[in-house]
């Protein structure tokens, strides 16, 4: 029988084993005591994503962690829009529909400014909603025997003070009004109206300022993502001005009711009141 042919030079030829067979398979190098011959290795460079870990825990193959629980800035900044959709909800239940009167109503002497800043620069305006939001408030009074000639003014304020979070709401008209105390008190009341808000403190009224003005105040409520954020809102109604101011940080969020200022915030909205309310010239 002739020799079989021998491979190129330099080339080596796998060794044979009984009956012509490879003892394994190609190109692989023997394995260690107790692995199958036959079942391929996982090498170093082969990585495949992970079930996500724990937060914090270390991730393999550079699969990106799960992200941390929100923050309190974060509930924050989620429940601001919420906020002012509540706001401009219990200004819009102000007016009884009926045939307007002629008679009885006061002479416009004031109206509400949305300033660059309020409560002596501690907010700054963020965004002026009167053409949007405030619309709902002027529909509303088209044809409400109790106002005339409304003009609405809706704003949301941030804070001034750099990383600090939060917002205050104000949604308000001016025009001329008749039944301010009522006005006052459905301003608060649209807003309990709404299902994801509790009232935690009932409506007081205040008198914070020399001219006799009365404010009405409440503490609500509201779920957001799981947690519950707290915080005053305030009403004021005049002759030709009224409004609800609403103040939230991050302190609101898991607040107790019982910590929340009111006669404090009461004040406060008084001054809001006295920087937005400007003489017509």
């Amino acid at each position: 029988m002739p020799p079989s042919p021998q491979p190129p030079y330099g080339q080596q030829q796998p060794p044979q084993g009984p009956y012509g067979q490879q003892p394994y398979p190609p190109q692989q190098p023997p394995q260690p005591y107790g692995q199958h011959p036959h079942v391929p290795q996982q090498y170093p460079q082969q990585q495949y994503p992970q079930q996500p870990q724990p937060y914090g825990a270390p991730q393999p193959g550079g699969w990106q962690p799960t992200p941390p629980p929100k923050s309190r800035t974060g509930l924050v900044l989620g429940i601001v829009g919420g906020v002012v959709g509540l706001v401009v909800l219990g200004t819009v239940g102000l007016w009884v529909v009926g045939t307007q009167s002629t008679s009885g109503f006061p002479e416009a002497e004031y109206k509400l400014a949305l300033p660059e800043t309020v409560l002596d620069g501690e907010y700054k305006l963020a965004q002026d909603l009167s053409g949007t939001e405030g619309r709902k408030v002027e529909d509303e009074a088209e044809g409400a025997w109790d106002a005339r000639d409304v003009t609405a003014a809706v704003a949301q304020y941030a804070p001034r003070k750099d990383g600090a979070q939060g917002a205050l709401i104000v949604s308000g008209m001016y025009g001329r009004f008749k039944n301010t105390d009522a006005a006052r008190d459905n301003m608060l009341k649209g807003a309990a109206g709404v299902s994801s808000i509790k009232v935690v403190v009932p409506p007081e009224d205040y008198t914070p300022g020399d001219d006799g003005l009365t404010i009405s105040c409440q503490v609500v409520t509201q779920n957001q993502a799981g947690s519950e954020i707290t915080y005053p809102m305030c009403a004021w109604a005049d002759g030709n001005t009224g409004a609800s101011v609403a103040e939230l940080s991050v302190e609101s969020v898991g607040q107790d009711a019982s910590e929340v200022d009111v006669e404090a915030f009461a004040e406060r909205t008084l001054q809001v009141r006295s920087e937005l309310r400007q003489p017509i010239s």
